[in-house]
């Protein structure tokens, strides 16, 4: 901080790494004193744009709870800014921020479905919910089973937008808002962060909320199967024996891999409209973090040409993911000798791949996929403060507007 004549702050100096990052200007938002800053001088490479977006990100709080007790410093809009673009991404990313930082208590299946509804009337969406036991009377059998244990009713939200001869994009969304694992119960240290195994459902209403505020050329579905995953006398149990939407038995192996049951219902509905492009998120696995570490989602992919046009957006927008195998060969640990195929890879090795492959099981060769196992978490860094994140969702939204740019 550079002061004047009488000590106060007036210029703020700053000195960038060697290699600079976007997330050089999301730390200004935390390390600055109050007051207005503008941003003077080359910013390349670097765009004043993508400058803004990670001061703006490095800005957010989550405040319900405890109000903020400090003013924090404020960015003047850059020259040659794309305003437009800075204020969807960042109203997008704080909605899902909030959205998975909230604790399960305020976070359900119901609250999930009410977010989504409010998103869906800002865009003069079509929203519609299917709740409780109308999911087995509507053929989603798995998504009620999942749910059904939990005093808050399991549905199925569904948002539709944009024009029915506009190319079909369908994303799905993870909202297990709460996981106990069920009967095959977590210990308590595996349940400390589970509110945020919504994080799925989070980042595709992130993406969908850009996708409709910039009105992309697209006709855009969501899909969100939003279920706690709890205990009681009608719990599903392992061994259970389920049959899905798309007709393919499932035997339980385990009763804490829900999320992939409730997706694949979910996945059936989906590629039944043969869309251009199924994309699911999802806080899938622990294997995939053991992987990759928390900060970089596995992309798995059954379209070569989809997948780096995915990573590329995410190399150029700093929200990089890291493509893994679709392995087939790994199939054969999800095979059961008394159902089509189990829920739970029998093996402690390569869990993100097996429970990619089950998802697989119900999209065909002719629809372009794409699965994103996601932490949906920072730890804290510069522009992405400690709480949800909708990882991969700038990557996603920036690969979309370059496929299905605005008419």
């Amino acid at each position: 901080m550079v002061p004047d004549g009488d000590g106060k702050p007036s210029m703020a100096v700053v000195v960038r790494s060697v290699k600079p990052t976007m997330w050089d200007y999301g730390a200004l938002a935390t390390r600055l004193p109050p007051g207005d800053y503008a941003l003077v001088g080359e910013s390349a490479p670097i765009s004043v744009t993508d400058a803004a977006i990670a001061f703006a990100l490095g800005s957010w709080r989550f405040s319900r709870y405890r109000k903020a007790t400090k003013a924090a410093p404020r960015l003047v809009w850059p020259a040659k800014c794309d305003r437009a673009e800075v204020e969807r991404v960042a109203e997008s990313m704080f909605m899902a921020r909030d959205l998975i930082t909230t604790p399960a208590n305020d976070m359900g299946p119901a609250e999930l479905a009410l977010a989504a509804r409010g998103l869906a009337r800002k865009h003069r969406a079509r929203f519609t919910v299917t709740v409780g036991n109308e999911l087995q009377r509507r053929n989603y059998p798995v998504i009620h089973a999942v749910g059904r244990a939990s005093t808050r009713a399991p549905r199925l939200v569904d948002i539709i937008w944009g024009r029915p001869n506009a190319p079909k994009v369908t994303l799905i969304g993870k909202g297990v808002c709460f996981d106990s694992g069920g009967l095959d119960l977590k210990p308590a240290s595996g349940m400390l962060n589970m509110k945020k195994d919504m994080g799925g459902a989070a980042t595709v209403l992130a993406v969908a909320s850009m996708v409709m505020a910039a009105k992309l050329n697209v006709r855009l579905r969501v899909l969100i199967p939003a279920v706690e995953n709890s205990v009681s006398g009608n719990a599903f149990r392992p061994m259970d024996i389920i049959t899905s939407r798309k007709g393919t038995t499932v035997e339980i192996g385990n009763t804490d891999a829900e999320g992939r049951l409730i997706m694949c219902d979910a996945l059936t509905e989906a590629v039944r409209e043969e869309p251009a492009l199924v994309v699911d998120v999802a806080t899938l696995t622990g294997a995939a973090r053991v992987a990759l570490g928390p900060d970089l989602p596995a992309l798995f992919c059954n379209d070569d040409a989809t997948a780096e046009a995915l990573l590329k957006s995410g190399r150029e927008r700093e929200d990089q993911l890291w493509r893994m195998p679709l392995w087939r060969g790994y199939r054969r640990f999800l095979d059961s000798k008394i159902a089509d195929i189990n829920n739970a890879g029998q093996t402690p090795f390569g869990g993100a791949i097996t429970a990619a492959l089950f998802l697989q099981e119900f999209v065909p060769d002719s629809v372009p996929w794409m699965h994103i196992d996601t932490m949906a978490w920072n730890q804290g860094q510069p522009g992405r403060p400690e709480g949800g994140e909708a990882m991969g969702a700038r990557a996603l939204f920036a690969m979309l507007k370059e496929r299905y740019p605005k008419r």
